[in-house]
């Protein structure tokens, strides 16, 4: 599997060069959030805001509304928990093109409770013109900002930052509402979302080796959720439905695919991986992953439940499945 180092850096300065329509705002995060070589490109379209996100966001709302596109650049949990109101009334009620790039969402920091955003697809979600959409590997951060960009309103973005796994063709783009489908199968259906894709391709890759037909689809757009072919895919397994995600289980994509399944008349087990109504605390990305039981394992031991069998798949199996880069499979007049 290719390791990329820096995507979302080195994207963010060519995009400058190919869009001059766009500002990049941070809350004094500029390097973390992968900003600074955009910073010594663009200096008159860079501004950094100091920890003032509450300021951050109107400041954001008004350019927007003077026709200048603001690219947020922050921790995700700064974003929602601290200027909530101001993304409400400032963004979100006048529909503006505030482009909103959240970093370290979930677990993925060791910064403990005060900088995990394990809430926040729940808490922005519930905003009428939000976009959201999460990034799973290199080629989503990569073909992301031109779909960020041509989205009319505002939109919320879990972003990755560091060095990132290529899971994706590089030529198979990020599309909006369009779920990747990596694996067909009628046995089980797993969805995945951003960082927990990689696990469940992993999981995936044995279970299918082991007899078990597995149909396991990646998710980046978690709103708007209205694909036709989710219906349709829905309706597939013979065993019941998987979620996984770097969330709490409410509110998130488990909720999501819970909506789906009532609103289709889907009568089967779903089970949702992710943190379960708690609070997580600092720690490692692999070590909470699998506290929280939202990795590989935890989802060879829920098909395990589901499916009636066992498998017999240790650890040592998990770590040897090597991961090659995917092509969606998801049909044209599906989407």
């Amino acid at each position: 599997m290719e390791i990329l180092s820096q995507v979302h850096s080195k994207r963010l300065e060519e995009y400058g060069y190919e869009n001059r329509n766009f500002v990049v705002l941070t809350a004094d995060l500029t390097d973390s959030c992968e900003a600074t070589h955009f910073k010594g490109k663009f200096r008159e379209r860079f501004y950094t805001c100091g920890i003032a996100e509450q300021n951050m966001l109107s400041l954001a709302g008004g350019l927007a509304r003077d026709g200048i596109i603001p690219f947020i650049h922050t921790f995700a949990v700064f974003i929602y928990r601290r200027a909530y109101d101001q993304i409400a009334m400032s963004v979100a009620y006048p529909n503006v093109p505030v482009k909103m790039f959240g970093f370290l969402p979930g677990i993925m920091t060791p910064g403990g409770a005060s900088h995990q955003a394990i809430e926040d697809i729940a808490v922005m979600r519930s905003l009428p013109n939000m976009t959201i959409l999460e990034a799973g590997d290199a080629t989503d951060v990569e073909s992301m900002f031109d779909l960020v960009y041509d989205i009319p309103g505002p939109v919320y973005v879990r972003a990755l930052r560091g060095e990132i796994p290529r899971l994706f063709d590089k030529n198979d783009p990020i599309k909006l509402d369009t779920p990747r489908i990596i694996s067909q199968g009628n046995d089980l259906l797993i969805f995945s979302s951003g960082i927990c894709t990689e696990e469940a391709i992993r999981a995936v890759s044995i279970l299918k080796k082991s007899g078990l037909s597995v149909c396991h689809v990646h998710i980046s757009t978690l709103k708007p959720f209205n694909n036709p072919v989710i219906e349709e895919l829905l309706n597939i397994p013979k065993y019941g439905v998987i979620t996984v995600e770097n969330h709490t289980v409410i509110g998130g994509l488990g909720t999501i695919i819970a909506e789906k399944m009532v609103e289709y008349g889907v009568a089967k087990k779903l089970v949702k991986l992710g943190l379960q109504d708690t609070f997580s605390h600092g720690a490692s990305k692999r070590h909470l992953m699998k506290y929280h039981r939202f990795d590989a394992a935890a989802i060879i031991e829920e098909a395990e439940k589901l499916s009636g069998k066992k498998f017999g798949i240790s650890e040592n199996d998990l770590a040897g499945v090597r991961i090659e880069a995917v092509h969606s499979d998801a049909k044209p007049e599906g989407l």
